[in-house]
This record gives C-alpha cells, sequence and structure tokens, in this order.
C-alpha cells in the first residue's frame, strides 16, 4: 500500500505571519502558522529530519513556506519495527509549498511524496496534489480546518493492466482528496490534533484505480492522532500516531518529534 500520511506538521500558515524578516514568534499550536522551523523525530521505522523556510511572497497580504522531510533514516538500528517493515535505507521524502492569504485565510498547498517502498503497483511511487484549505473560526476550544484537493500518482517499474512491467517512470492515475485538520486547545501548552482523510482514486490504469490502496481497495481513509506540549515560544514536543481502516492503531506508525522556531 501506498505510503500515504497527513500530519499536523502542515504548519502551513498564520493571520499573524508577514514575512521572512517577521520577528515575531509565531504560535507553533496553530496548523496554519508560517515560520522559518527545524525538527527530528524518533519513529517506529527509524529517524525523521524536518526543515521549513518560511519566506517572502512579494504580496503584502500573502505568506509561504517551503517545508521538506526525510523519513524512516535507518530503521533497522534506530526503529523499533520488524525487519520486514523497516530498512537501512531512507523509506521517503516529502516536500511542500504551501501559500496563505493573510486577509480571507484561504490556503493552498502543493504536497509531494516520494515512497522508497514497492507496493502493488510501482517499485517507488510518488503522490502530488494541490489542495484548498480554509480555517474556519474557533468554536471555544475547538478550530476546525477542511482541506479538499486533487493530486497525481507516478511510479517506478509500474505494473501495467496487462501484467508486463513498465519500465522507467510514468504517471499511473489520478486521485482525489478530502478531509480536515482539527485542533483541541487544551490550555496555553497542551493540545491535540486529530486529522482524518479520505482519498480515492478517479482516473487512470485498471490496476492503479483497484490497487493503489491495497488489494481491491481504490479508496481509503486514514487518520491521524497528535498530542503537543508546548515547552518553551519556540520549542515544542509533539507524539504523533498514523493509521488507516486496513491498520490498526497499534500497528501504524508512531513518533516523537521535537521541533524548533528559529
Amino acid at each position: 500500500m501506498a505510503s500515504l500520511q497527513f500530519t499536523p506538521l502542515i504548519l502551513i500558515f498564520s493571520a499573524s505571519c508577514f514575512a521572512t524578516e517577521q520577528k515575531e514568534v509565531q504560535d507553533m499550536s496553530d496548523p496554519l502558522a508560517v515560520y522559518t522551523q527545524a525538527g527530528t523525530g524518533a519513529t517506529n521505522k527509524g529517524l525523521n529530519f524536518k526543515v521549513g523556510q518560511a519566506y517572502d511572497t512579494g504580496i503584502a497580504t500573502t505568506a509561504g513556506m517551503n517545508v521538506i522531510e526525510v523519513k524512516g533514516i535507518y530503521g533497522d538500528v534506530l526503529g523499533w519495527e520488524s525487519d520486514s517493515r523497516t530498512t537501512d535505507s531512507i523509506d521517503s521524502f516529502r516536500f511542500r509549498n504551501f501559500s496563505v492569504d493573510l486577509s480571507s485565510m484561504n490556503a493552498t498547498q502543493i504536497d509531494a511524496n516520494y515512497n522508497l517502498n514497492a507496493n502493488l503497483v510501482a517499485d517507488e511511487s510518488m503522490d502530488v496534489s494541490y489542495s484548498y484549505i480554509k480555517a474556519l473560526k474557533p468554536m471555544r476550544r475547538f478550530t476546525f480546518y477542511p482541506l479538499a484537493g486533487v493530486g497525481a500518482s507516478l511510479g517506478e517499474n509500474t505494473l501495467e493492466d496487462d501484467g508486463s512491467r513498465d519500465s522507467g517512470y510514468a504517471i499511473m492515475g489520478a486521485y482525489g482528496l478530502v478531509g480536515m485538520y482539527a485542533k483541541i486547545t487544551i490550555n496555553d501548552k497542551i493540545w491535540l490534533n486529530y486529522n482524518p482523510f479520505w482519498l480515492t482514486t478517479i482516473g487512470g490504469s485498471d490496476n492503479y484505480k483497484d490497487h493503489y490502496y491495497g488489494l481491491n481497495q481504490s479508496h481509503i481513509l486514514t487518520h491521524e492522532f497528535a498530542a503537543s506540549y508546548q515547552i518553551n515560544p519556540r520549542m515544542n514536543l509533539r507524539y504523533f500516531a498514523n493509521w488507516n481502516e486496513n491498520l490498526d492503531f497499534l500497528d501504524g506508525d508512531h513518533r516523537l518529534e521535537f521541533n524548533y522556531q528559529l
């Protein structure tokens, strides 16, 4: 199954940020906050590293940020999964570009995930999506950020409908996604997130449409839970769990992550 994770580490946009020169510390509990950052995580599949750079978009009412993540480093040595689920090499890369209109809080995201592990339809795969996010008005302790988008899946050595392998890289098909980032504020230092996403294939080869999310599965519902503690205005510690309708919570991905706002 394709390795698809959506995390509140999106750390995308904030109405209070202005540009890369902004000196004010941003609210790290806000899933839409834009700031330059660095992070590292210990996971059941190895180490993760993340860097994010806020940048001046050239438009006074728009903020932007690029984030690069490297996941699953030395999983056999540093993770705690069975050898069948880990490798000594990197599992995946992720690149995200975010842009938000600070006057309306309408946000867009380009999200590219490159998975180095084989699935049912390709030896390696990449999902690239474009999505729209809207921050709704807070309701007491709750804040919701609905999202909708479309994307394309590319594969290396893809399995064709006739059973042959297409050497090199090819576009396998297109998919759609809808979901939500949800934040629950406990106090000024502790908050929780729950982020469900539903993905479905909408075009492409029969093999891709029928089996991309598992055997005879054209769609999948994924879940993410996070519990966070703000150590000080620039540092926090976060626990994440990712699972889906085919994978129980305990068998999913778990990580403890430290983040620092530069």
